[in-house]
């Protein structure tokens, strides 16, 4: 059976850190190791993971956010997972559907999570820290987290993922692997995430690669939402009403599985508002294309 090292990031001392380690504490199967790296002159969640794999023990190492509750059988599943396959590099979980904190944006931001995930179970060629394990080796072999380019959080997390599947990792994708979030958003810093730590970031990341990707949130899915976001936007300034309604209707049609999810877990109205949100988010991946671009561009020219 393998040994778990649990390691969470926790360097500006985060409200929710208690929880969090009880949670661990409590799970079935724990970790045979928890560390809690609190360090505060550690610049970065990247930079924290990377002190707690150099010190861990364990033969699998599993990244858990300070702020979120794992479900108790999430280490049994995640031990489970890798004693069955020893070419299993990798694997992560998914929030919940049940979000601990209140409001319209907090729901909507951890139950899209929730349900990109949950919808896309199996093979990955990426990676998500939230609630994710790797084996230790496989990790150091790696060079960990990029944590100078990623002193911030950010798509640290993706970008080791794309760099162990194309070293040949298998990397999964287990969204029964649960645990509850305890973030609550405002509408400010979910589009200030999906711009500047996320999207400009991912844009560079793939210009940089010299191709695309079609993994979670880069589904087609998603770029034929985000087609429909931009055409509705487009008939609404322009006035021409019946194609900000055919844009709509679109957007609905390609993601009704998920809008129902918002009207099951938070009633008819915050399910109407999160279409709007929706919109909102895909049209914020959408600047970050060209501004990922530019930004690209410039770092080529610096190096």
């Amino acid at each position: 059976m393998v040994r778990i090292s649990a390691i969470v990031p926790a360097t500006n001392a985060p409200p929710t850190l208690d929880a969090c380690t009880e949670a661990i504490g409590a799970a079935e199967e724990p970790p045979e190791e928890l560390l809690v790296v609190d360090d505060p002159s550690l610049v970065g969640p990247g930079a924290a993971r990377n002190v707690g794999a150099r010190d861990a023990t364990g033969d699998v190492l599993v990244f858990v956010d300070a702020d979120v509750l794992v479900h108790p059988d999430a280490f049994s599943r995640i031990r489970a997972a890798f004693d069955a396959d020893p070419e299993l590099t990798a694997l992560f979980g998914s929030y919940d559907d049940a979000p601990a904190a209140d409001g319209v944006v907090s729901a909507f931001r951890n139950l899209l999570h929730h349900h990109v995930h949950s919808s896309s179970p199996g093979p990955a060629s990426t990676f998500w820290a939230g609630l994710g394990a790797v084996r230790r080796d496989a990790f150091l072999a790696a060079g960990g987290f990029d944590a100078e380019r990623y002193a911030r959080p950010s798509i640290e997390d993706i970008e080791l993922g794309m760099r162990l599947f194309e070293s040949g990792a298998r990397i999964l994708l287990e969204p029964q692997i649960r645990g509850t979030h305890l973030k609550a958003w405002s509408l400010y810093r979910m589009v200030e995430t999906d711009l500047l730590r996320r999207g400009i970031p991912w844009v560079q990341l793939l210009a940089e690669r010299g191709g695309g990707s079609s993994a979670l949130n880069l589904s087609w899915r998603h770029r034929l939402s985000t087609a429909a976001a931009l055409a509705g936007t487009a008939g609404l300034v322009t006035r021409r009403f019946r194609l900000a309604g055919a844009a709509a209707a679109s957007l609905v049609l390609l993601n009704a599985s998920f809008y129902a999810l918002l009207v099951r877990r938070r009633g008819p109205v915050e399910g109407v508002a999160g279409v709007g949100l929706h919109a909102l988010h895909h049209l914020t991946a959408a600047a970050a294309l060209p501004a990922g671009l530019v930004e690209h561009a410039l770092r080529r020219r610096r190096t």
